[in-house]
């Protein structure tokens, strides 16, 4: 019996996760390696999550042709779920890739890998209360990184930040001769460790990193990092007495938002999942 078509987008999924999973061949990534094995398929419904989280982050603006998103694996905390490297907006469930925490790819058939990919396997080494990470390039933030001027929350939405979002200097990490980009596991283990606890990281002249407890909670955090900035911009353009959150208002209005995410959430996946 011939599949349906409603059924075809799972088969294919299944499909690729088989190939790639346990039993498959080593693969032989960058350097001539073998690959890891596989931790086993990863839930369905996670990666039609990361896959919508991909669209929404383009479609608000958030990410362009560059960018990525991550998350953890539901059956192994030590692996991670990411896109073979693909513009955001194009990434579909076929795509999905599963790495370790040293960012090596399982089975990638060939396929090429983003550069970048080592800050999210740091990343998860290092914080392991966090489930999904998404960079970015937001134009906004991009002066919040090269002013000496601190990004803070100034309305509700954007609490989150309020314990801080540090910079992360490359130089301070990789020389003066780098070319920007977070491409080896050390330079992923400064930026972690630039995070700290925090929500966010700004990188000098690059963009952010944004960390979060699930795929709706690190695009809601994205999307917000993005419009704070655009806001404290304006506002600092009117006055430098900008009235900032205080610390408990900010920690109260994160707690109250923190319970709305999905809402924004459906809103936002079927916006950016109806466009052809």
């Amino acid at each position: 019996m011939r599949p349906s078509k409603r059924n075809l987008p799972k088969l294919i999924v299944g499909l690729v996760l088989v190939w790639g999973g346990i039993g498959a061949a080593p693969a032989i990534p960058d350097g001539g390696r073998a690959g890891p094995a596989s931790s086993g398929p990863a839930d369905l419904k996670l990666i039609e999550e990361l896959v919508a989280a991909n669209r929404v982050l383009a479609d608000q603006g958030v990410l362009d042709g560059y960018g990525h998103v991550s998350v953890r694996h539901n059956r192994d905390p030590g692996r991670y779920l990411m896109s073979r490297s693909l513009a955001p907006e194009l990434v579909t469930a076929a795509d999905v890739l599963e790495y370790d925490l040293d960012s090596n790819a399982v089975d990638p058939m060939g396929r090429s890998l983003y550069l970048e990919r080592y800050m999210h396997g740091e990343i998860y080494k290092a914080r392991p209360d966090v489930k999904a990470i998404a960079h970015n390039h937001s134009p906004s933030v991009i002066p919040f990184g090269v002013s000496g001027v601190p990004l803070r929350p100034l309305y509700h939405m954007s609490a989150f930040l309020r314990a801080g979002v540090p910079v992360f200097e490359i130089r301070s990490a990789g020389g003066p001769g780098t070319d920007m980009l977070v491409r080896t596991p050390a330079l992923g283990r400064a930026l972690a460790q630039a995070l700290g606890g925090n929500s966010a990281v700004l990188m000098r002249g690059h963009g952010a990193v944004v960390v979060g407890t699930s795929l709706p909670q690190v695009v809601f955090r994205s999307i917000y990092t993005e419009v704070n900035a655009r806001l404290q911009a304006q506002a600092l353009s009117l006055s430098q007495n900008v009235i900032y959150l205080a610390p408990e208002e900010a920690q109260r209005a994160e707690t109250t938002m923190d319970g709305t995410v999905g809402r924004a959430w459906e809103l936002w996946k079927r916006k950016a999942l109806s466009k052809p």
